[in-house]
């Protein structure tokens, strides 16, 4: 999509739909009130009948005629004004992308006088409604081949009217970072929606590989040789039942200083997960496909940071596995020798992505990192907990927490803060070995978090446990159904 930014009224844009957001109780302000007058009453008579008050993803598309360049004008609702944010602005502007979508609009224009703007926010503004404008519009449909007719267009053009010249250069601003971030976004919902006989781990290495040359970062991928070298124990363990080899992918980003610690991002990198000898139910396992969005998360991070030119030193790390049941897979009761050294007891083979996740957290020791994110659909027990709105956040530095959760507030993707306290690694204790995989039915998602801290060691370090926020069901303003994305967008907020 191009966009397109220029000073100009929007009463005096030629266009196939003027876009107008509007806070509700506010529908006759400056602008509203030009219109209203433009359109002889339209937009006063629309609210004196209720059919608009300006509530948050309300909706009013109004045909001007000759009375206007526009062709349409689409009113969108913001909710109540204390309540607006960037994150109302950025489901506000993919309600209207989508409703323009499945009209066939595929060119409109916004004008900045409707944003909801606070002094010297412009660029956040704009920011958040390119995002909505381009997240809400993606669509995974490379595998459809008849019918294409029916799908709905891409949009093809947005023009932003600024105020002032001032306005012009803030807005490139928003523009060119959101469309950074947007990039890693739909890289990573494009790898999490690819079925599971494309996405073996060597197609993840693959991608990293790619997108290391076009960036310029440096990947290093160890393959299943170079892996029993060095002692991944936990994370053959689980590769062992599937023919497809496993990799662990490293990428670098040298943004900061030389002598800088560098920020250790790990992404659980399951390309499929049947559940092992311990078998998923058949229902809905079709969805295991998504059980790489971390990995996925971490490559589209690593891309966005590359793309913005991030003063930080980062690394990202990506165990990638298949856990298939087989003839030649682990058992429940099996140990296995992690690469700390450290043995667990694997009572339950489909909770298998701790086992890859404990050795990575041990390689990324190796790059003293200053602290460690991690990031993995871990457990059916946070979707219980949590449902599908949040994403459990634990780990063992809180202001490294406290961090987080706040960039999760700025870019939409929320965290919520579980305990781990040091009573739940109780519950992993082991008669044969020095940890079990599970700790029982109670506090699933924390002591999944527990057995990770016994790998992470003294080094902050928090876990997201995003197996409720990985894969959206039923669709929501500007992400689609499919995978979401989750955890791009925040780590940026949070890196930025």
């Amino acid at each position: 999509m191009e966009i397109k930014i220029k000073k100009g009224d929007p009463l005096k844009q030629k266009t196939p739909c003027l876009v107008l957001f509007v806070t509700e109780g506010k529908v006759a302000g400056s602008l509203s009130k030009d219109l209203d007058a433009a359109l002889e009453g339209a937009v006063s008579r629309a609210v004196r009948e209720q059919e608009f008050t300006g509530k948050a993803k309300e909706l009013l598309l109004l045909h001007p005629g000759r009375r206007l360049p526009a062709e349409r004008v689409l009113l969108v609702g913001l909710g109540k004004e204390r309540k607006n944010n960037r994150e109302r602005l950025r489901q506000a502007a993919g309600v209207a992308a989508a409703f323009l979508q499945g009209k066939k609009i595929v060119s409109f224009a916004v004008g900045s006088s409707s944003l909801p703007l606070r002094e010297g926010e412009l660029a956040g503004a704009v920011h958040a409604l390119v995002e909505g404008v381009v997240l809400a519009t993606y669509r995974f449909d490379r595998y459809r081949t008849e019918n294409r007719d029916e799908l709905c267009p891409e949009l093809a053009e947005l023009i932003f009217l600024a105020e002032t010249q001032a306005q012009v250069r803030q807005a490139e601003e928003g523009v060119a970072t959101a469309r950074a971030i947007c990039r890693g976004v739909v890289l990573a919902r494009d790898l999490v929606n690819e079925p599971g006989n494309v996405k073996a781990p060597e197609y993840l290495a693959e991608q990293a590989r790619k997108l290391a040359q076009e960036v310029g970062l440096q990947c290093t991928v160890l393959d299943r040789a170079q892996l029993e070298r060095e002692g991944f124990g936990a994370l053959l363990g689980v590769a062992q039942g599937s023919a497809r080899e496993p990799r662990l992918i490293t990428l670098e980003h040298r943004g900061g200083n030389s002598d800088s610690q560098p920020v250790a991002l790990i992404g659980k990198g399951v390309v499929f997960d049947a559940g092992g000898i311990s078998l998923k139910p058949a229902e809905k396992m079709d969805e295991m496909k998504m059980d790489m969005a971390g990995a996925a998360a971490v490559l589209g991070t690593m891309l966005s940071a590359a793309l913005l030119k991030l003063p930080v030193n980062l690394v990202g790390i990506i165990p990638a596995v298949e856990n298939l049941p087989s003839g030649s897979a682990i058992r429940p009761g099996d140990i296995l020798t992690s690469l700390s050294g450290r043995t667990i007891e694997v009572l339950n083979t489909d909770a298998e992505g701790r086992l890859i996740l404990a050795d990575a957290l041990t390689y990324a020791q190796r790059f003293e990192p200053r602290l460690i994110i991690d990031l993995a659909t871990l457990t059916g027990a946070c979707i219980v907990a949590l449902g599908h709105h949040a994403t459990a956040v634990l780990g063992n530095h809180e202001g490294l927490i406290r961090q987080l959760i706040r960039a999760g507030e700025k870019a939409g993707e929320r965290l919520w803060q579980l305990p781990l306290w040091e009573d739940y690694a109780g519950q992993l204790k082991s008669e044969i070995a020095d940890v079990k995989n599970i700790g029982g039915r109670p506090a699933g998602t924390i002591t999944a978090a527990a057995f990770l801290q016994k790998f992470a060691g003294e080094t902050s370090w928090a876990h997201l446990d995003i197996a409720g926020t990985a894969w959206e069901e039923k669709g929501r303003p500007y992400t689609p159904r499919g995978g979401t994305g989750i955890g791009v967008r925040l780590l940026l907020e949070y890196l930025r």
